[in-house]
C-alpha cells in the first residue's frame, strides 16, 4: 500500500504593477503551489483532464496584479489564493509566496522621485499565505511575513567566548570582535486577519528589519544564539500581535590576520564554511 502527496505549481512569477504616478510601484516575485488528490489521475494514468496548466496560473497571476488594489505582500498572497481557489474547484488547498522585488526612490536635485526607482538592496521582504476550501468557501489557513538576505556587520559588541573546549577545538575566545550575519526573520500573527493585512496589528516588514538592525547596533551579545535571542525577545515585547518569531543566522565574521600600527587590524574574507543558528520563539 502507497500513499501519495501531491503538489505542482509555477515559480517565480515575477511583476511589476504601476498603479500612477502618486503610487508607488507593487513589484513581486510569486509562487504558487498547489495540493490536492484531484490530481492524482495525472500522475498515475496521464489523464490531464483536471490538470490546470501551470502556464494558466502565469496568466492568472498577472491578471488578479491588475485587480488587486493593496500594496502589501501578505494582501496580495491572500487575494491570489482566495481567487484561484474559487476561479479553480479543483484545487483543494494551496499555498501561494511572494518575495519583493525591492525598489527604492531614487533622489536627485529635487527631492526623492515619483518616477525613477533603483533596486538597491539584494534582501527583501517575503510573504507566504496557506488556504484551503472549507464548505465551500476558501479560507486562510497559515500566514507568516518574512524579510530575507540581510547581510549586518559591526565593528564592535559582540564576543564568543567561555565554550565547551577539548583536543579538537581551535577556535581563540574572542572578547570584543567584529561580527559579519547573514540573516533570515520570520514572524507570524496570532490573528490571521492581521496576518492578511486585514486587521490593525499588521507590521510592516521594513518596520520590523529596521527594529531587527537596532538591536544588532544596540545589544552587546556573548553569542549570535544570545544576539538572535534578545532580537526575537525584543519583537514579541514590542508587538503583541506577533504569536512566532524565527531567524535562520549564519556566522560570516571575518579572520583575523594581521595587526598593523596604532591598533590596525586587518580582516580577510572567512573560510567558505559557516556556522548556522536557528531559533522560533512562540508566545
Amino acid at each position: 500500500m502507497t500513499s501519495t502527496e501531491i503538489s505542482y505549481g509555477k515559480a517565480r512569477v515575477v511583476f511589476y504593477r504601476l498603479a500612477g504616478r502618486n503610487a508607488p510601484p507593487l513589484a513581486a516575485s510569486v509562487d504558487i503551489d498547489v495540493f490536492g488528490e484531484r490530481f492524482l489521475s495525472a500522475y498515475t494514468e496521464g489523464d490531464n483532464r483536471s490538470v490546470v496548466a501551470t502556464d494558466t496560473m502565469k496568466n492568472f497571476v498577472y491578471a488578479m496584479a491588475a485587480e488587486y488594489a493593496g500594496n502589501t505582500l501578505l494582501g496580495l498572497c491572500a487575494f491570489l489564493g482566495r481567487r484561484f481557489l474559487v476561479t479553480y474547484p479543483v484545487m483543494e488547498a494551496l499555498r501561494v509566496s511572494a518575495r519583493e522585488v525591492a525598489l527604492d526612490a531614487a533622489s536627485g536635485e529635487r527631492g526623492p522621485s515619483e518616477v525613477l526607482f533603483r533596486s538597491t538592496r539584494a534582501d527583501g521582504a517575503l510573504a507566504r499565505v496557506a488556504l484551503e476550501v472549507d464548505a465551500g468557501e476558501p479560507r486562510v489557513t497559515g500566514a507568516q511575513s518574512g524579510w530575507e538576505g540581510m547581510v549586518l556587520v559591526k565593528t564592535t559588541g559582540s564576543s564568543f567566548a567561555a565554550f565547551a573546549r577539548d583536543d579538537y577545538t581551535t577556535l581563540p575566545e574572542l572578547i570584543d570582535r567584529p561580527l559579519t550575519i547573514h540573516l533570515d526573520a520570520y514572524w507570524r500573527y496570532a490573528d490571521l486577519r492581521d496576518g492578511v493585512a486585514e486587521g490593525v496589528g499588521f507590521l510592516g516588514p521594513r518596520a520590523v528589519r529596521d527594529e531587527i538592525e537596532r538591536t544588532f547596533h544596540e545589544f552587546n551579545s556573548r553569542s549570535i544564539q544570545h544576539l538572535v535571542h534578545e532580537m526575537g525577545t525584543r519583537l514579541l515585547a514590542a508587538h503583541p500581535h506577533l504569536a512566532e518569531v524565527e531567524f535562520v543566522a549564519e556566522n560570516h565574521t571575518p579572520d583575523h590576520v594581521r595587526d598593523g600600527a596604532s591598533g590596525v587590524k586587518v580582516f580577510a574574507e572567512p573560510r567558505g564554511t559557516f556556522g548556522k543558528i536557528g531559533l522560533v520563539l512562540r508566545r
